[in-house]
């Protein structure tokens, strides 16, 4: 049952931005809708005028009876006078105290141990968790999320998720985070270029989806030139426009002159740039830092290797930021030293954007870095560059104050690159970077040759980029993961560790120090000159040699299946047993895919210690 319906809404800020030109919307009863789109093209602004926030210039949204909605906008406002937990029940029905305990157990999993802190006192990440709870609490058939997962760690995420997969009514939300979309939602609704377009499924068929729309319009748009071109030439052999046919012809040709072709994906273009670095690099050793009697980081030693995507993952408040800053000098550490190689040129993209001076236009602040940059085939301007990264000419002159959070996200990052760095920092770089700039970001970072070290909670950003990962375990314990998130989520089961909430508590166990002074001995075997010959089993072999094909094979089978399924798509019997097969041959090859990258990797090592 449809319980929400928006159309012909119109809304535009300025005569050249134009968030929306007749665009349609609507949310069926317990339909979970993820929005996404560039930033700025206003995928907050549509979600301000569903929960009523915001009115449209024209157009209407009409609610069904009786359907209440709760909102959760982008930068939460709460009064700094309120206790957290009283922030938390700020407008709800807990005459009896029963919300209290609901509330308070939820604030626990979001990282609050006292909610009677003043909300004064707090982070705007953590005021943002705090209005999240609220809007959870509130009892009404739509939710409307702006942005629900930044500021949240991996284990905050996956209890949200939880939460959003079992909550029964209807949830539209912004979110950038790829495997969350892929995790809750079964629509996806992207906002360009004033339009709404509607895809079924997941992000992932999204992606699919949006190629196919993409290469139609393109097929109609080439024929519509190729018959253009045609009538054109009939014009110019001197039609006379005598005959009611005649006209009418030429009334054609003059609508097709004037239809607007799909409107072209701009892509936020970058070329990787960074300043050559020597053989001496960033050279941790023994690194501690504590407050008080909290130790966030203990005898940290590390060196960054050139090339390397270092990933730092932990729960919020662990020391992710402290050990970057660290690094950066911005704190100085109780013991242990930092020795950075005199070629090292850092560029930092930090969490806060509030240093940006909002009365600068955004061309001036890239400039700030520099006005050119060498592109190793030429140089390129700092105008060019940002053409490049989706601010054209009338936004490179608007005043920083005048941005999005996610257009000053992505000028922030682009002014950093602007600098050429050869090592990257970034904490938490998706937070507010749109899902198209987040892409282009990875392939960037793919080609760059310098040192990159990410801390994010966004699973999809480093299993896609990270090499390594260092995980806070216990109190201050820093632990080493070869691989990317998925390498490091399968090694911590298989080692079969504890919470790290636990791991301090089981820190003086027999069996805990067991398990160290063995991890200690395997890395002391893997480290001597004198190391084992690696070389493969004799099954390994065998597994080496015919793994290609059996991948291969299970290609085909999916490519069989589907279609079947197409084939039986009204024979709703025939139709479950052929997706519950589909689903098992997808699990199948995703095993051999992954037993493939180890085999390929161990064949890589055997052959570079022959080659020795």
């Amino acid at each position: 049952m449809n319980i929400l319906t928006a159309e012909h809404l119109q809304k535009a800020y300025t005569e050249e931005r134009i968030l929306l030109k007749d665009a349609a919307f609507s949310l069926q009863e317990g339909e979970k809708v993820g929005v996404i789109g560039v930033n700025g093209m206003g995928k907050s602004t549509l979600l301000k005028m569903i929960a009523g926030v915001e009115e449209p210039d024209q157009g209407a949204v009409i609610m069904g009876n009786h359907v209440k909605t709760a909102y959760l906008e982008q930068t939460p406002v709460l009064e700094d006078a309120d206790s957290i937990l009283k922030s938390a029940l700020k407008g709800l029905d807990n005459q009896d105290g029963a919300l209290e305990g609901e509330a308070k157990s939820m604030l626990h999993r979001l990282g609050f141990e006292d909610v009677a802190q003043p909300v004064k006192y707090l982070s705007g990440g953590q005021k943002k968790r705090v209005a999240l709870v609220n809007t959870l609490l509130q009892p009404v058939e739509i939710l409307i999320l702006d942005e629900p997962t930044n500021h949240l760690d991996n284990e905050m995420s996956g209890w949200l998720e939880e939460y959003l997969v079992r909550f029964r009514g209807a949830l539209v939300m912004v979110t950038h985070d790829r495997y969350f979309l892929d995790r809750i939602v079964d629509r996806i609704v992207e906002v360009e270029y004033g339009n709404i377009y509607s895809y079924p499924g997941s992000y992932a068929d999204y992606v699919a989806l949006k190629m196919q729309r993409q290469s139609m319009e393109q097929a109609s748009e080439r024929k519509r030139k190729s018959i253009l071109k045609k009538e054109l030439a009939w014009l110019a052999r001197g039609a006379r426009a005598r005959s009611t046919k005649q006209k009418a012809h030429i009334q054609r040709i003059e609508d097709m002159l004037a239809a607007e072709g799909p409107m072209e994906e701009k892509a936020a273009e970058l070329s990787s740039v960074s300043t050559r670095m020597g053989k001496k690099t960033i050279e941790v050793k023994g690194l501690s830092k504590a407050y008080g009697e909290r130790k966030l980081i203990q005898d940290f030693s590390y060196i960054f290797l050139k090339g390397e995507r270092i990933g730092i993952v932990g729960p919020n408040g662990c020391g992710k930021t402290t050990l970057l800053k660290l690094i950066l000098g911005q704190i100085a550490a109780d013991s242990g030293s930092i020795e950075m190689g005199e070629t090292v040129r850092i560029g930092y993209f930090s969490q806060d954007n509030s240093h940006m001076e909002e009365s600068l236009t955004a061309i001036a602040y890239v400039r700030e870095a520099a006005e050119y940059i060498d592109m190793g085939d030429g140089k390129i301007s700092a105008s060019m560059l940002m053409e490049r990264f989706l601010f054209d000419g009338t936004m490179q002159w608007t005043s920083i104050g005048k941005l999005s959070g996610g257009e000053r996200r992505r000028l922030h990052l682009l002014r950093i690159l602007m600098g050429a760095p050869n090592v990257l920092i970034l904490d938490e770089p998706t937070n507010d970077l749109d899902i198209r700039t987040l892409t282009i970001l990875e392939d960037y970072l793919d080609s760059f040759d310098g040192i990159v070290i990410i801390v994010s909670h966004d699973r999809y950003f480093l299993e896609r980029l990270a090499t390594r990962i260092f995980a806070f375990e216990g109190e201050g314990h820093l632990q080493q993961y070869e691989g990317g998130y998925l390498d490091y989520l399968r090694a911590r089961k298989e080692r079969r560790l504890p919470l790290p909430d636990q791991d301090k508590k089981n820190q003086g166990s027999k069996k805990y120090e067991e398990q160290k002074r063995k991890e200690q001995k395997e890395r002391r075997g893997r480290n001597e000159a004198g190391a084992k010959k690696l070389k493969f089993s004799y099954k390994e072999q065998r597994e080496y040699d015919a793994i290609e094909d059996e991948i291969a094979s299970l290609e085909e089978k999916l490519e069989r299946l589907d279609q079947k399924i197409m084939e039986n798509a009204t024979n709703s019997a025939e139709l479950s047993g052929l997706m519950e097969e589909k689903t098992q041959t997808e699990t199948e090859l995703e095993e051999k895919m992954d037993r493939w990258v180890y085999l390929n990797d161990l064949a890589e090592r055997i052959n570079a210690q022959s080659g020795q």
